[in-house]
């Protein structure tokens, strides 16, 4: 299953609003799903990649000998969701998924997050 399919099966989760496959060196969208209003999303995704590229060099500083799942940024309305993408075919790209904090539940579209990404072939 291709990465259009993915997005729209991260679109199905309860509460999303926007999803986008970001290149994690550029910040670039290089696809995006839904229809978020008063959110630019090309922005947004290009500030989650550089959240991403923080942390990185936060845990190679550190030396930890761990890597990332997911990022977690919750506002007043929304979850804000930044899972790197762990299939060789994909290294350096993330999935960022938007989600309606009052319509979502956010265990479930963590755990539906990562079955989506693990199966993400780009």
């Amino acid at each position: 299953m291709g990465f259009e399919e993915k997005l729209a099966e991260c679109m199905s989760i309860d509460g999303a609003i926007a999803v986008a496959l970001v290149d994690g060196a550029s910040g670039m969208a290089l696809a995006t799903g839904g229809n978020p209003r008063n959110l630019d999303l090309n922005l947004a995704a290009a500030g989650s990649a550089n959240v991403l590229k923080a942390k990185q060099a936060m845990i190679r500083d550190l030396a930890l000998k761990d890597e990332i799942e997911d990022i977690l940024i919750t506002l007043t309305s929304q979850f804000h969701l930044i899972r790197p993408v762990t299939d060789a075919s994909g290294q350096g790209l993330a999935v960022y998924l938007v989600l309606d904090k009052a319509k979502g539940n956010l265990a479930m579209a963590r755990f539906k997050l990562s079955k989506i990404e693990k199966d993400l072939k780009v």
